[in-house]
């Protein structure tokens, strides 16, 4: 068994395609996005034996003065980690991710795992992803959902909304209230690079969904990824002035009628910390969580620093970032969003 940094890319897009573990991050192209969309150096490490890949682990590096650096895999999504044949051969992968960390001078490399695949490593566990089953026709999983849900997705409708998707130009739609809504939350936000880059990456993946109100003011917006039958939901926004119309219940309702019209399985509303706002309101869907795992192989032996918008350090910078002219929020943030996974 050897490991190397210099597989081909087919030959990797094959193994993971014939993994069930393999998420839809694992997929060579998401290389691309990283790299072109943040500018950040990727690693990608493959387990070879007889010119078979038997394993793969892929990392971005992150190298900043503020924030610190490290290794992740896979940073900006849900899903990531090593995936291999067998527990030993995700071990080794594992080892020589770390022997690239202390080479490149990093403190720790992030795995995030649906499993736990490392317990004697330093470990996370404090975000759930939700996720929903889905009937095999519209109808049926309509009779399903929570009485309140189906009385707002009413009231949307009622109030003159209205829902469609499409591809990569309704980007500026999307990215028009997502930015919107980082802002509001006090949070940077991504470029809008980043979106074009996963659309031209995976056009066949990767879809918009829009809630318009009767002005053509879009109301929700919401990216959506689909891999074996699993429609997720990583980035959605709404407009702040449209919630009393609960635009995001037809948001994820009109999500749902395509998914199951496609013949999806689930609806993964996306990562959630348990209990909080967001939750609640996946939860109300009928969304089951399911347990994430963040393991961390420490290269200088402390535990790594929380970057989340909780870490009451960023009390007093989310505050004035509220604030901001949009302009200046939508400009300033990809440079500061890129150095936090």
């Amino acid at each position: 068994m050897v490991i190397v940094d210099t597989p081909a890319p087919d030959a990797w897009d094959a193994y993971v395609a014939g993994r069930a573990d393999a998420s839809l991050y694992h997929m060579w192209s998401w290389r691309r996005v990283f790299e072109r969309a943040f500018g950040h150096e990727t690693v990608y490490l493959a387990a070879m034996e007889d010119a078979a890949i038997r394993g793969v682990l892929p990392l971005v590096v992150f190298r900043n003065r503020v924030f610190g650096r490290f290794a992740v895999s896979l940073p900006f999504v849900n899903y990531g980690g090593v995936c291999a044949d067998q527990t030993w051969i995700a071990a080794q992968l594992v080892d020589q991710a770390a022997s690239v960390a202390r080479r490149l001078k990093l403190s720790h490399v992030e795995l995030r795992h649906d499993a736990r695949r490392f317990p004697e490593f330093h470990g996370r566990q404090h975000k759930v992803s939700m996720v929903l089953p889905l009937q095999s026709d519209a109808e049926a999983q309509w009779r399903g959902l929570d009485r309140k849900v189906r009385n707002q997705v009413r009231k949307a409708q009622g109030s003159g909304l209205t829902s469609r998707s499409g591809g990569a130009a309704l980007l500026d739609r999307f990215y028009d209230v997502f930015s919107r809504n980082m802002r509001d939350l006090g949070t940077p936000v991504y470029s809008n690079r980043f979106f074009r880059e996963v659309f031209d990456a995976l056009p066949d993946v990767a879809r918009v969904h829009l809630v318009e109100a009767s002005s053509g003011v879009t109301a929700a917006a919401a990216v959506t990824l689909s891999h074996r039958g699993i429609v997720e939901v990583p980035w959605a926004s709404s407009r702040r002035e449209y919630l009393a119309q609960s635009p995001n219940n037809l948001l994820y309702w009109s999500i749902i009628q395509e998914a199951i019209a496609q013949g999806g399985t689930a609806l993964d509303f996306g990562r959630s910390t348990p209990n909080e706002g967001t939750y609640r309101f996946k939860q109300q869907w009928g969304a089951q969580p399911r347990q994430l795992y963040w393991e961390y192989a420490l290269i200088d032996g402390a535990a790594p620093v929380d970057l989340s918008p909780k870490n009451r350090r960023f009390e007093q910078a989310i505050a004035v970032w509220k604030h901001l002219p949009l302009a200046v929020t939508n400009r300033l943030g990809p440079h500061i969003v890129r150095c936090i996974p």
